[in-house]
């Protein structure tokens, strides 16, 4: 995650200039020993460029990276808000939670942190009337879209970081600020994931751990998470999100049916993937209601489509 001081240089470069290091620390206010460490990182991450100036002097400007270009568009959106004194790694990651009303109980889960940790994070946004307060909940004002745009933008970019040190070839599928899916396009990185700490195969390939086994058709997918246990319900949503095609319905229909997993657990999980209306869908039609209601895209079987793919794979 940027920390405050990478923020300040960000910052301090969004014009498109170059600075030296001691036209750094002289307007961010942090040492020149802190700052090498921290243009070091920048750099590394492709957030800057470096040139050499007389006497080799380091010299060093933005590039056009994602993260950038949203904290750019932030600045020139807001341009009041200090945000470098503002923004810090734990505002950024509850702001991501705050594209819908939520509550603070609700983020705290989320993220594993307590309920304190939360209002903490959301202090700074409150005392500026950042928030639009809905009852308990509490969500981003209509006019700071651009502030939920970098968030966001700053997490992928932490994900994809820490995913390609492993598999060059990775992709996000999805994530939050605590995990991530991700494909991948090479079987070597499918083994370097495979053999990964805090890494774990996902989607259809996790489907033969229920001994449904089907035609994959390309690497397999990987969620990262820390010491968290990944559930059935969790591999039913991320086979969704990779792919919501016919085939995949109708295979996480048997999921349900073989493994008996429960409605409401499988509804709180499919919030985080806004997959609530797939799911209700696929429930309707396991009771015999074979029907597609006109807001649902995607495809349900019909039923004897269904019927078939039970016998066929021996779902009872």
């Amino acid at each position: 995650m940027i920390t405050k001081a990478g923020l300040a240089v960000i910052d301090t470069l969004c014009s498109g200039r170059e600075s030296t290091p001691g036209e750094l620390a002289t307007k961010t206010a942090y040492s020149k020993t802190h700052l090498y460490d921290i243009l070091d990182e920048l750099l590394t991450a492709g957030l800057l460029t470096e040139t050499r100036g007389p006497n080799n002097q380091r010299r060093v400007r933005v590039t056009h990276h994602p993260v950038v270009e949203a904290y750019r568009n932030l600045r020139s959106k807001l341009s009041h808000v200090d945000w470098t004194e503002l923004l810090s790694p734990a505002i950024l990651r509850v702001c991501w939670y705050l594209d819908e009303p939520r509550r603070a109980t609700e983020i705290a889960a989320r993220l594993e942190i307590t309920r304190q940790g939360v209002h903490n994070a959301l202090s700074p946004l409150k005392h500026r009337a950042m928030l639009s307060p809905t009852g308990p909940e509490y969500g981003l004002s209509e006019d700071l879209s651009p502030l939920l745009e970098f968030a966001r933008s700053v997490v992928s970019y932490e994900h994809r970081s820490r995913v390609r040190e492993i598999a060059p070839s990775a992709t996000i599928a999805w994530c939050d600020p605590k995990r991530a899916l991700v494909r991948v396009q090479s079987p070597d990185d499918t083994a370097a994931l495979q053999s990964a700490a805090d890494w774990q195969l996902t989607g259809l390939a996790r489907f033969q751990e229920y001994e449904l086994q089907f035609f994959l058709g390309g690497e397999p997918a990987f969620w990262y998470t820390l010491d968290e246990v990944l559930t059935p319900a969790e591999v039913m949503c991320h086979t969704l999100v990779l792919d919501s095609d016919s085939r995949r319905v109708s295979y996480s229909m048997l999921l349900i049916e073989k493994l008996d997993i429960d409605q409401d657990t499988l509804t709180e999980t499919a919030t985080w993937y806004d997959l609530e209306t797939t799911v209700a869908a696929m429930y309707r039609s396991l009771r015999g209601t074979f029907d597609t209601p006109d807001d649902l895209s995607v495809p349900l079987p019909s039923e004897s489509e269904y019927m078939a793919l039970k016998e066929q794979y021996g779902v009872i």
